[in-house]
């Protein structure tokens, strides 16, 4: 973890600062001449694919070392999402291995990593590091700067900040999982603040379903959902819609930062019979 760190600290400052510069420039000048600038995140950002295939090759701008690092970092993520939908499967009573079953489409679940820099900004006020919203898919698992703080989510209504820890992960809870534990977890909306000073890092590693898993909640949280709030003999009743996760992504990158509630829905309302042969 320190060694990703310091590849990544070092990546952000030899190949990255100067371009962001230019962007913080043009977005401050137009916030300062009236122009909205709040659907803009304040940050810089590169992506690297794990699964079903690698894209570690193909992008610019990283040396062999930090292609390793990043290769060894991902292999011991992608073990610690799997231990965690485990866990999660034991605390909510399901057959162990479900969970990543549900995730496995045709190809495997899809998993990647986004590489973020969340620079200074002398005008905090005018634009967010990044906007609030929950996350489309299934567990996600971030490494955040250990000294420069920003996250936030929402708790009851209220904004709690999520301090920095060193040689922490922070897991977090997607759309997805909130659909198949039939609301049993759900997913977190969060934020990130700008800030006058420091240069926070975040590395968020997300195990999402393939892209043609198709998801569902789980007939065992369903028939076992609110049982104690039941009459006598009613069946419990799926809260969310069954849907193919690439339509759900599809939908997903054009409401990314609002709420949650009328993506569901949507999917419910086009809702059409899937083969589940």
């Amino acid at each position: 973890m320190d060694e990703v760190e310091r590849v990544s600290k070092a990546h952000y400052a030899a190949c990255r600062e100067e371009q962001f510069k230019e962007f913080a420039a043009k977005t401050l000048e137009a916030g300062e001449k009236g122009a909205d600038v709040k659907d803009v995140d304040w940050e810089s950002t590169f992506f690297v694919r794990h699964l079903p295939a690698s894209n570690l090759a193909d992008l610019p701008d990283l040396d062999h070392h930090y292609r390793q690092v990043m290769k060894e970092f991902a292999s011991e993520i992608e073990r610690l999402a799997e231990k965690v939908l485990d866990l999660l499967c034991e605390n909510l009573g399901l057959e162990q291995g479900y969970l990543k079953r549900a995730f496995a489409g045709s190809r495997g679940p899809t998993f990647g990593t986004k590489v973020s820099s969340y620079p200074p900004c002398p005008r905090p006020d005018m634009v967010d590091g990044l906007r609030a919203h929950t996350d489309a898919g299934g567990v996600i698992l971030l490494f955040q700067d250990d000294q420069v703080s920003g996250l936030q989510l929402l708790k009851d209504g209220a904004w709690v900040e999520v301090p920095p820890m060193r040689h922490a992960i922070v897991v977090n809870i997607g759309d997805q999982l909130e659909v198949i534990t039939n609301g049993r977890y759900k997913s977190v909306m969060h934020r990130v603040l700008t800030r006058p000073d420091g240069n926070r890092m975040s590395i968020a590693s997300f195990y999402n379903p393939g892209a043609d898993a198709i998801i569902f909640p789980a007939p065992a949280l369903v028939g076992a959902a609110d049982a104690a709030e039941r009459n006598e003999g009613e069946e419990g009743t799926a809260v969310y819609p069954r849907f193919v996760f690439e339509d759900y992504m599809n939908l997903y990158v054009r409401h990314k930062f609002e709420a949650k509630e009328p993506r569901f829905k949507a999917m419910k309302a086009d809702a059409a019979p899937i083969a589940t042969a």
